[in-house]
C-alpha cells in the first residue's frame, strides 16, 4: 500500500501523486517524446519493468497520462501526457533552474531560443499586467 501524506497542503497532496521514486522521471521522458514502454525503460537505466508498469498505471489512474493501443499482438501502448501532465513542464523547468544554481555538476540549462542566453523564472500578475517579486502563499477558502 502506498504511503500518503494526510496534510492540508498543496505540496503534500501533489507529492501523493508524483512523489514516488521514478515517477517524475517517467513523466519527463513522456514529455520529451519517449512514448512507449520500451523507450521509457531504455532511457531510465535501472528501473525494473514491474516498477515502470506500476508507475505508468498509477499515472494513468491519476489523470497525468493517457495510453493508447498501437499494437494488438502483442498488446503495446503509447503513453501521452494529459493537459494535467503537460502542466508539470513548469515544475521540470524549476528543478532544472534550481540544479543550475545548486548542483556541483549541472547537466542542463534553459535558454531563450531567440538569443541563446539563460532565462530566469518570473511571476506575472494578469490582474495588474506586470511581473511581480512580492509573493505570498495564502489559504484557499
Amino acid at each position: 500500500m502506498k504511503a500518503t501524506y494526510d496534510l492540508p497542503c498543496n505540496i503534500a497532496q501533489t507529492l501523493n501523486i508524483i512523489g514516488d521514486r521514478w515517477t517524475l522521471l517517467i513523466v519527463h521522458e513522456i514529455f520529451i517524446g519517449n512514448n512507449t514502454f520500451t523507450e521509457i525503460k531504455k532511457a531510465l537505466n535501472g528501473i525494473s519493468s514491474n516498477l515502470l508498469s506500476d508507475r505508468l498505471k498509477y499515472l494513468e489512474e491519476s489523470g497525468l497520462v493517457a495510453s493508447s493501443l498501437y499494437s494488438d499482438h502483442p498488446p503495446r501502448y503509447a503513453y501521452n501526457l494529459t493537459d494535467s501532465g503537460k502542466d508539470l513542464e513548469d515544475v521540470f523547468n524549476s528543478i532544472i533552474l534550481w540544479g543550475r544554481q545548486h548542483l556541483d555538476k549541472c547537466y542542463k540549462k534553459i535558454i531563450h531560443d531567440k538569443c541563446n542566453h539563460e532565462v530566469d523564472i518570473t511571476y506575472y500578475c494578469s490582474h495588474c499586467n506586470e511581473n511581480v517579486n512580492e509573493l505570498s502563499v495564502v489559504e484557499v477558502d
